[in-house]
């Protein structure tokens, strides 16, 4: 796959994520509009019921303060996602949603974990670890920003604070680093120089014959090459003609 499809810009890029977010907001505001309350469809840990969250509790969000808390942060992160990681995007999106939610059924507390939360989790450690262990200065740019904007969320991993699925926030981040650690091929690699290949040979650079061999510019006038060195003197006899 060319370097150039991993950073080409597309209205995937913006429309995708737009829709996501625009997609939870719908589902909210049906709820606030018509009464309805969409928590019983989260994921509810061992529980077979419960299951159904695990596809269903990304686009349910409990209050107004919950939904706008998931919805610039998860706007910001896939829209990098489709920009930096285009081949994998949706793969990244759809199998975490599925293994994040997994997890959080395998190992929260009896109750009904709803959000984006765990999906947030997923992009923010997918992105940090990815740039980190692909070793593209891009990426790892990527990687830096991801950490500045979003670092402080890693406390959220722990139960620090009542009423916060904090499980879910633990699971977005496992399956995260998973991603990273999985997803190897199909991400923009580093250039590779010239000097870098395994056959490179001082000898044969062309920048490196502007030095000697302790590192002294020559001069241009000093520099002979392969031509002149191996330039053919002719010597012409004229001879007078006696008539």
């Amino acid at each position: 796959m060319k370097h150039q499809e991993h950073f080409k810009f597309s209205t995937g890029v913006l429309a995708y994520p737009i829709l996501f977010v625009l997609i939870i907001w719908l589902v909210f505001w049906f709820e606030v509009r018509f009464g309805y309350n969409f928590s019983k469809y989260g994921i509810y840990p061992q529980s077979l019921k419960g299951l159904r969250g695990i596809i269903l509790s990304p686009f349910i969000h409990g209050d107004i303060q919950h939904i706008y808390h998931n919805s610039i942060p998860l706007f910001v992160l896939s829209m990098a996602l489709f920009y930096f990681y285009r081949p994998i995007a949706w793969k990244v999106i759809l199998i975490g949603i599925v293994f994040s939610g997994f997890l959080t059924w395998c190992i929260g507390r009896p109750s009904y974990h709803i959000g984006a939360s765990g999906l947030i989790y997923v992009l923010v450690s997918f992105t940090f670890f990815k740039g980190v262990l692909a070793k593209h200065y891009r990426l790892i740019a990527l990687s830096l920003l991801v950490v500045f904007l979003y670092g402080s969320m890693i406390w959220y991993t722990m139960p620090i604070e009542k009423g916060i699925s904090w499980e879910g926030h633990l699971s977005g981040l496992i399956v995260g680093i998973l991603f990273a650690v999985y997803f190897r091929k199909e991400i923009a690699k580093p250039k590779k120089y010239v000097w870098e290949e395994e056959n490179y040979n001082e000898d044969d650079d062309p920048f490196l014959k502007h030095f000697d061999a302790d590192g002294n510019f020559i001069e241009k006038t000093q520099i002979q090459t392969e031509s002149e060195e191996e330039q053919i003197d002719v010597i012409y006899t004229l001879k007078k003609n006696k008539d």
